[in-house]
């Protein structure tokens, strides 16, 4: 039974299988990769609201160049960068921790953001 092979009639559901063709675009909104990239996006997001809010103190506001860095990490979100959340579910054992560390490891490349790590 290992070597079964995803097809019409192995698949999870007829969507998987004999609609697969019809559904293709929406493989990015459903599928494993849209899962994690809007987890990513909605970590983004918060850390942009967390940043602006008056109550959260000790930090400067992000500059509009640091809002559009952060928006970036979700809206480039690529299937290697899945890949690269997958490996890191692997050591973590959890999913929403694994998008977390991702996007601390691209906060640390930037200065004016690295600090904003303790918010993700």
């Amino acid at each position: 039974m290992n070597d079964i092979h995803l097809d019409e009639l192995t698949a999870i559901s007829p969507a998987d299988g004999r609609y697969r063709s019809k559904l293709t675009d929406l493989a990015p909104l459903v599928s494993e990769f849209g899962l994690i990239r809007y987890r990513v996006h909605v970590e983004c997001e918060w850390l942009l609201w967390l940043a602006a809010a008056p109550g959260v103190s000790g930090l400067p506001a992000l500059d509009e160049s640091d809002i559009a860095r952060v928006r970036r990490i979700h809206d480039d979100f690529s299937p290697a960068e899945a890949a690269e959340v997958k490996d890191l579910e692997r050591t973590t054992n959890h999913d929403v921790k694994a998008v977390e560390y991702f996007i601390q490891n691209k906060l640390k490349a930037h200065p004016t953001l690295s600090n904003r790590i303790p918010l993700i």
